[in-house]
């Protein structure tokens, strides 16, 4: 059982500076100041931006955060984490099929991104740190995967700085959609 909290523990750790948009280095007054901003514009009962699973997100951050000693022990797993992703960005270059490995992600990140404009037309944006946990690649691994979608003007960020597939990418997408399960197929069988 405490496996089990230690692992929910080292996942959670993938983010609550980031869910806060704060620097790990923010002080405490900070820290409270964004919570009442995030808080008010994603709480549930906000009719215009309300976000219960958002809401969530940010409390749990800001309890973590604003309890000096729970930031203490957060701040040792995100270390260890942001060193761990560190030591994939290094090695991520040798893989023999690197350039087949970035071409699934790309066509997978406009997957997630054409499925969330056709499912919810009226809000297609997806956030960096949601679109991480739907495809489970650390961030580092997605920016590069993101600038290059941006540059080809397959993808473009809102208001908010959420991706969002632009016509280019639909088209791309759907141009590209068999070849991306052949390449899904091919890596499933070689696993």
């Amino acid at each position: 059982m405490s496996h089990t909290t230690a692992t929910s523990t080292e996942e959670k750790a993938q983010g609550h500076y980031e869910v806060l948009q704060v620097s790990d280095s923010a002080e405490l007054e900070t820290i409270h100041r964004v919570y009442r901003l995030l808080a008010q514009r994603f709480h549930p009962d906000n009719s215009e931006t309300g976000n219960p699973a958002r809401f969530r997100m940010i409390s749990e951050a800001y309890t973590v955060l604003s309890n000096p000693e729970a930031r203490a022990r957060y701040d040792i797993l995100h270390q260890q984490q942001k060193q761990d992703r560190w030591r994939l960005v290094s090695t991520g270059g040798d893989a023999d099929n690197d350039f087949e490995m970035e071409q699934r992600v790309r066509l997978t990140v406009l997957e997630v991104l054409y499925t969330k404009r056709r499912m919810e037309p009226r809000e297609p944006a997806v956030y960096t740190l949601d679109l991480e946990g739907m495809i489970g690649r650390p961030r580092e691994h997605l920016e590069f995967t993101i600038w290059y979608l941006g540059q080809k003007k397959f993808v473009t960020r809102d208001d908010n700085s959420r991706l969002v597939i632009t016509a280019d990418g639909v088209e791309y997408l759907e141009a590209n959609y068999r070849a991306n399960t052949r390449l899904r197929l091919q890596s499933a069988s070689q696993a």
